[in-house]
């Protein structure tokens, strides 16, 4: 006697949604997004509030599209553009199918963590949390983390992860697969994320102006996209500019005769050739504008809304 063939499965219908990713700044939720994506599609830094923008990461999982908003850093906004980066990191929470808080369990930024736990707790989103760095954290302190976070946010599930080497991220993104409702997929199969090239450009310049300066360049810094276009043999031309607001930080930016601004521009063209698939020729240019934190055409440019 032969089995019959099971029903299809309800699983195997199109699932598509949204998981806003939030958390005080530095916890690696870039990191985590782009572990979910398979690919880079969020700059990372290890200074705080590196994102500034949100920026979508469409990861697949089976019949299941995960949208995943990479949402700023919350924490306590002083400037123009310290608000403008909060306010995108709430509005990312906006019509979410789940809410994924990413805590930092070695560092935890208790007075940026405790208002976060406060305002979701009174949310209708389903939340899950998501414990990273557990490669570097003691097993017993998590466990004690995880349950007294849970009692100030019902959080429907914990995960234990390492965005770093990947530990744990399958079994999240599993779960959040399952989570997404019935519906067809938002975006074609191959698209990873809903940033514009140029934009993907500036914030791969802007991640090697981190990473090459470290603490001597602080935050006050912006890379804007001013030309994008693909030559005849198919190679791509990018014009970048870096605006800084003294005039005693471009030699920081330039370094001895021209060094650094050259290793910058190197290390992100080669990565961005790597991204795109073709050859990059790219241009920076340094300009000082004390002012450009003020710009509303600048925030446009970077993908923050203008908030007074």
């Amino acid at each position: 006697m032969s089995t019959p063939a099971p029903p299809p499965a309800a699983a195997q219908q199109p699932r598509c949604g949204l998981v806003a990713v939030i958390g005080a700044p530095n916890a690696g939720k870039s990191t985590l997004v782009n572990q979910l994506v398979g690919q880079k599609v969020a700059i990372t830094s290890a200074k705080a509030q590196t994102t500034r923008a949100r920026l979508l990461g469409i990861a697949l999982a089976g019949p299941a599209q995960i949208i995943l908003v990479d949402t700023p850093g919350i924490f306590a906004p002083k400037r123009r553009l310290d608000r403008a980066m909060v306010s995108a990191a709430w509005e990312g929470t906006h019509s979410a199918d789940a809410v994924l808080l990413v805590v930092d369990p070695l560092k935890q930024r208790r007075h940026e963590l405790e208002p976060l736990l406060e305002s979701l707790a009174h949310r209708p989103e389903r939340k899950l949390l998501a414990l990273n760095k557990v490669d570097a954290a003691k097993k017993e302190p998590l466990l004690q983390l995880a349950q007294e976070l849970t009692g100030k946010a019902a959080f429907e599930e914990v995960f234990f992860v390492s965005a770093l080497t990947g530990d744990g991220v399958p079994e999240l993104k599993a779960h959040l697969a399952a989570a997404m409702p019935q519906g067809p997929w938002h975006y074609p199969e191959d698209q990873v994320s809903d940033a514009s090239e140029r934009l993907l450009a500036a914030e791969v310049t802007r991640e090697q102006l981190y990473r090459q300066l470290h603490e001597e360049l602080p935050y006050d810094s912006a890379v804007r996209p001013e030309r994008y276009e693909v030559r005849k043999d198919g190679s791509i031309e990018i014009h970048q500019q870096i605006v800084i607001a003294r005039d005693s930080q471009k030699p920081i930016v330039l370094g001895r005769r021209g060094a650094r601004i050259k290793a910058i521009g190197e290390a992100a063209r080669l990565e961005l050739a790597q991204m795109l698939g073709v050859p990059v020729h790219l241009f920076l240019h340094v300009k000082v504008d004390p002012a450009w934190a003020e710009s509303r055409e600048i925030y446009e440019e970077i993908g923050l809304d203008w908030v007074r």
